[in-house]
């Protein structure tokens, strides 16, 4: 059954907030108009949970990330990260993009532990924690390859693996797997919600694919076109264990991508 939208934007009850999005707005100027990027955003995501956020292009859902991490100030309203208010950029959070932005002249494990060298951490630590990611995410036996002898997907998970190094408690996520074939990215989908049970991370995950984001969420957050606001926040009523192929033959599965479609159609009209 799925859950009451009449306090859409709330945490799940009886649990701590890793992020707070407090009525915010964020505005800027070109060289002809003034533009209204976001307009009354509100949000709080719990810890531990995972949140996918899906509009139609240029809503705001990567200036929502921004927000979050402290590369962008609000103009109005405030975001609290971890019950601090961010104002500045964020060390303690992990950030993925689309591109995995890997040194070519670095190996896989040189790449992941290049967030230790930044961040200082001890080398015998890092290595551990490099080791167990490595692991995790299947690269054992790649982790001396270069960035041209890794698949895309590899190279993504080369990514992952530093964005986690530093246990960081919050995870955000912009269109991680936009640039890889469908079959690679189903199987990403299926790797990063296993992750992320092993893990306890929060994530926010901006993605284009409505099945991405009721596959890997336990909220979707769906945004109208520019100026962006939060129309609905969905939840989704399936299992925390979640076999894909049984997945995507689900109801509930189809109730909220169709419900996503049709809040993302009235969006594109609108627009």
């Amino acid at each position: 059954m799925r859950m009451p939208a009449s306090s859409p934007t709330q945490a799940p009850a009886q649990m701590d907030t890793s992020v707070e999005i407090e009525d915010v707005a964020v505005r800027f100027r070109t060289k002809k108009k003034d533009v209204t990027a976001l307009h009354n955003v509100s949000l709080s995501v719990a810890s531990g949970e995972f949140v996918a956020i899906v509009g139609p292009s240029g809503c705001g859902k990567s200036t929502l990330l921004k927000l979050v991490s402290g590369l962008l100030k609000p103009s109005r309203g405030r975001v609290r990260l971890l019950g601090d208010v961010v104002d500045g950029p964020r060390r303690d959070i992990g950030y993925v993009f689309q591109r995995a932005a890997l040194l070519e002249w670095r190996s896989a494990r040189r790449n992941i532990l290049l967030q230790a060298e930044m961040r200082g951490m001890p080398s015998a630590a890092a290595r551990d924690r490099a080791d167990e990611l490595i692991a995790m995410t299947g690269l054992t036996g790649f982790e001396d390859a270069y960035p041209h002898e890794l698949s895309g997907g590899m190279q993504q998970r080369v990514a992952l693996c530093r964005a986690l190094l530093h246990r960081p408690p919050v995870l955000l996520m912009d269109e991680p797997f936009g640039a890889l074939d469908a079959l690679t990215r189903e199987q990403m989908n299926i790797e990063l919600r296993r992750i992320w049970r092993e893990t306890g991370t929060t994530v926010l995950l901006v993605t284009h694919s409505i099945p991405e984001a009721v596959y890997l969420a336990d909220r979707v957050v769906v945004m109208s076109a520019r100026p962006g606001t939060i129309d609905e926040l969905i939840h989704v009523e399936l299992p925390l264990e979640r076999d894909y192929g049984k997945t995507m033959a689900d109801p509930e599965f189809a109730r909220a991508t169709g419900r996503i479609r049709d809040l993302l159609g009235a969006a594109t009209s609108a627009d």
